[in-house]
């Protein structure tokens, strides 16, 4: 006979979940982002780092709880998603306010980070100051030299490539989330939750002889 399904199945692992992953990637970006960008005693600051955590913890904290509550995890999960959301408002905000440019869809340059697929903040720091190098080397051509860009637009050009790397892996991140949402979803419509394996469970046990 085979073994039953156990009462609470396996859960957690949610390190291993690509959506933790560059949730987490995210969270590290955003702290130096918002430590050498943003004022520290602003608002701002501790809204966009806290919403960024949100994001990481909640996954963990959805995947964790599973194994008792399905409902629990989708709740948690779009909270997550509900989070990086309102840290992406506050990026383009960022980017608004100080006449700075948001790529376009099609920005290629959107492709680029995604295919050179950055693990650590320091991988996504060391492909903004290529991509600075390079249109710097565009922009200046044989008749200018480096020397006569000012230092506060060569800040303005770091933030402006940083906040739009931010806001392209908060990208991947919430569509990895809206695919985890509906998996979770189907899932629960189909298996139930913790009450209903236990009810199942229960009913076995009775019927034995």
């Amino acid at each position: 006979m085979a073994d039953r399904e156990p009462l609470i199945p396996k859960h957690g692992g949610y390190r291993k979940l690509k959506s933790f992953q560059i949730a987490q990637l995210v969270y590290d970006i955003t702290v130096r982002f918002c430590d050498r960008y943003i004022e520290k005693c602003s608002r701002t600051h501790d809204q966009m780092v806290q919403a960024a955590r949100s994001g990481v913890q909640n996954i963990a904290e959805g995947s964790q709880a599973s194994g008792t509550s399905k409902k629990t995890e989708l709740k948690l999960t779009n909270v997550a998603r509900a989070s990086l959301e309102e840290l992406r408002l506050d990026y383009e905000d960022f980017l608004r306010q100080r006449g700075l440019a948001l790529w376009k869809k099609d920005d290629p340059r959107r492709a680029e980070l995604i295919a050179r697929r950055p693990a650590t903040a320091d991988d996504v720091a060391v492909w903004v100051k290529e991509t600075l190098g390079r249109s710097d080397i565009r922009g200046l051509g044989e008749k200018k030299d480096s020397s006569t860009v000012s230092t506060s637009s060569t800040m303005s050009r770091y933030s402006e490539l940083s906040a739009n790397s931010a806001l392209v892996l908060i990208a991947v991140a919430c569509n990895l989330l809206d695919r985890q949402l509906s998996a979770q979803a189907a899932a629960f419509e189909s298996e139930g939750g913790f009450t209903e394996r236990l009810y199942q469970q229960r009913q076995a046990a009775r019927r034995k002889p």
